[in-house]
């Protein structure tokens, strides 16, 4: 009975010890981010890295974009989020949805058409600014760690995503050159996909907007494997 004691004893010893490791690590990882949030910001880099031409400051509160190859569509995220409309989202050209049977009266609320533009995009609700120099992976990162449920991994692209609400989304790859999910080659740097279920709504034929793929994309949710349909406009950065 003793030695059972002990044995026990031992093991909540050992279990203690592997918990207070894990928690050092975390602690230690500077922010407490898991290894997509983490693996996230270091993927973000290299999009930035790959194309510094088509990163630009958006405006003062709204901080920074990425401006897609074919010049109609950009990625915005903020570096003083809190203070605007929308912290991150997208600037599309609007004209092929209204090519294609948008009744910009029937859009909802968190879609604002100005200029020519269609935007669309989300307020994370805490104002906050990026602290010490202000960089386009700061503004990400910040964002990454204040709001890490915005984060997540799309196994079936091998891309990580940024959540801008109602089921719009911006990816990147986690790797630029191989996608873990094929096995082939990464032709799918960065994914603008929006949700089309409000366009239609709006009364825009998903099938028929220029520049844009009408698709039904593979998910992950509680477990199980589902397909949704997405309007995407995915581009190679290579």
């Amino acid at each position: 009975m003793k030695d059972n004691k002990k044995i026990i004893a031992a093991i909540i010893v050992v279990l203690i010890a592997i918990a207070a490791l894990l928690f050092a690590i975390l602690d230690t990882a500077g922010g407490k981010l898991d290894v997509i949030g983490e693996g996230s910001i270091e993927a973000f880099e290299k999009i930035l890295q790959t194309v510094p031409n088509q990163v630009q400051t958006a405006n003062t509160n709204r901080g920074w974009s990425l401006l897609a190859p074919d010049g109609t569509a950009r990625f915005i995220w903020s570096e003083n989020y809190g203070n605007t409309q929308y912290d991150v989202l997208f600037e599309l050209d609007a004209q092929p949805f209204i090519d294609a049977g948008l009744d910009t009266a029937k859009l909802p609320e968190n879609y604002t058409v100005n200029d020519g533009m269609l935007l669309v995009g989300a307020d994370l609700g805490n104002d906050a600014t990026v602290e010490g120099e202000a960089t386009p992976l700061a503004a990400y990162e910040q964002i990454a760690r204040e709001h890490r449920e915005s984060v997540s991994y799309h196994m079936a692209m091998d891309h990580y995503t940024l959540d801008l609400g109602d089921g719009n989304a911006f990816e990147w790859a986690k790797d630029l050159d191989m996608s873990a999910a094929t096995g082939e080659s990464q032709d799918k740097d960065i994914v603008f996909a929006l949700n089309p279920e409000p366009l239609i709504a709006a009364g825009v034929n998903p099938e028929s907007v220029e520049g844009w793929v009408y698709s039904q994309v593979e998910m992950h949710e509680h477990g199980k494997s589902l397909k949704v349909w997405k309007l995407l406009k995915p581009f190679d950065l290579a």
